[in-house]
């Protein structure tokens, strides 16, 4: 286990960066046993997450050759069938794997995923759905995912859940005939991957909707893909600059997508500019809240897409804590996703917890450094960002878990100005 010990009160500022979008690289990277041929994925993160993922399809069998960001893998022996329960359980990504190893080797058998502790996560989504193409399921002990033919069909998802939009489409390109999944997800990380396998060979159309339909093809190709920027990680580190009255220019960052990120951050106070692809955050900034109409108290709230990400409902309530004003947040999302905030209180965040889904936030309230621990990865980078902005020294154990998405962050919030180190029990 390792721990953060960070002194606020330092500035971020200079230049970061984006590196490839974590949700976007796993299921891309799960993907490759689709086809005979190499796949290669450049801008990887090298995140645990991914690592985990690769370790997966290696114990699998597929041919895995990494080089600092760029990763290629050919799945052309595969010859396991089963993926350890140690592995499963370190990540969510675990469950992609059932659709494709189904589709195109007959057979899978895996254990219960793992992944945040943020609220219950079932994978009745994706049973339902595999089922319905023609895979059946045996959840007894562990999950065995099984069929003799794919076959196309109308899909009705229960819930638009990302992963489960992913795996269905995943098999469904190998299916005979046509799938079509309503109420899809539709993240930009489902367009990628929808991207990415319309250039293996795939005829998938409407990406970007919540209806997607997918004409089965016989075989797919291989192909030389990047993975597009990750609009979280960009965030979290324009939070960084943000709190600190630091002045931060985001190198290759999806500008696109803040446009849907722009509206909630706007109610506190949070400006940037866009061009050229880069995002720049302007030095000493002021954060204040801005009432809704009738001087009502504002709301943020996460949701589906284009709706305000879950994964940044941590960081912008952190944000919240030093703007002026007061603002409600929902997270609808995960039941478990705000547990974290009695850590900020512990520091000196003024909050209120009307409930597991509901947080009031009134600010600027001055944050104390003191001794905490990281719960899940999201949580954990706000935490980070608490101290960061906190007076005083601030311990934070448990940051593998933050490791699982954000790549060296000690490291290159270091070279931006942090005073932040790393120690290892």
């Amino acid at each position: 286990m390792a721990r953060f010990i960070i002194r606020g009160g330092r500035r971020i500022s200079g230049r970061h960066r984006a590196l490839g979008n974590k949700n976007a690289a796993l299921p891309m990277l799960v993907a490759s046993l689709l086809t005979d041929e190499p796949v290669t994925l450049t801008n990887l993160p090298r995140i645990k997450d991914v690592h985990t993922t690769l370790e997966m399809l290696s114990e699998l069998g597929v041919t895995v050759s990494l080089r600092g960001h760029t990763v290629t893998l050919q799945a052309n022996r595969v010859r396991k069938r089963r993926v350890s329960a140690e592995l499963c359980s370190r990540v969510r990504s675990a469950i992609l794997l059932s659709g494709p190893m189904a589709a195109r080797f007959g057979w899978v058998q895996l254990h219960p995923p793992g992944g945040d502790l943020i609220g219950r996560r079932p994978i009745d989504t994706h049973i339902r759905a595999l089922e319905a193409l023609g895979i059946k399921v045996d959840d007894r002990g562990s999950y065995r995912f099984e069929c003799k033919k794919l076959r196309g069909a109308d899909i009705l998802l229960e819930e638009a859940s990302v992963t489960a939009t992913e795996n269905v489409v995943m098999a469904a390109v190998l299916a005979e005939g046509r799938t079509t999944i309503f109420n899809a997800a539709c993240e930009p990380h489902v367009q990628d991957l929808c991207n990415m396998l319309n250039s293996m060979g795939a005829q998938i159309t409407g990406v970007g909707t919540n209806l997607i339909a997918v004409e089965g093809v016989t075989t797919l190709g291989g192909g030389r893909f990047e993975i597009p920027a990750d609009h979280i990680e960009s965030a979290s580190f324009m939070a960084a600059a943000t709190l600190t009255g630091g002045e931060l220019t985001i190198e290759r960052a999806p500008t696109s997508q803040f446009e849907i990120i722009s509206r909630p951050l706007e109610k506190i106070g949070v400006n940037w500019s866009a061009r050229d692809g880069q995002l720049h955050v302007p030095a000493s900034q002021p954060l204040a809240v801005r009432n809704d109409y009738g001087a009502a108290i504002p709301r943020i709230e996460d949701g589906t897409w284009p709706s305000f990400p879950s994964d940044l409902m941590s960081v912008a309530l952190v944000m919240a804590t030093q703007a002026e004003g007061t603002v409600l947040f929902f997270e609808k999302m995960f039941e478990s996703r705000l547990y974290f905030v009695d850590r900020l209180i512990s520091m000196g965040a003024r909050i209120v917890q009307c409930d597991p889904h509901r947080v009031i936030v009134s600010g600027p309230a001055p944050l104390r450094g003191t001794h905490l621990a990281s719960p899940d990865i999201r949580a954990g980078m706000a935490l980070i960002l608490a101290a960061l902005c906190a007076k005083g020294e601030s311990v934070i154990d448990n940051v593998d878990a933050v490791d699982r998405g954000y790549e060296n962050i000690e490291k290159k919030l270091r070279a931006l100005g942090a005073d932040i180190e790393r120690k290892n029990d």
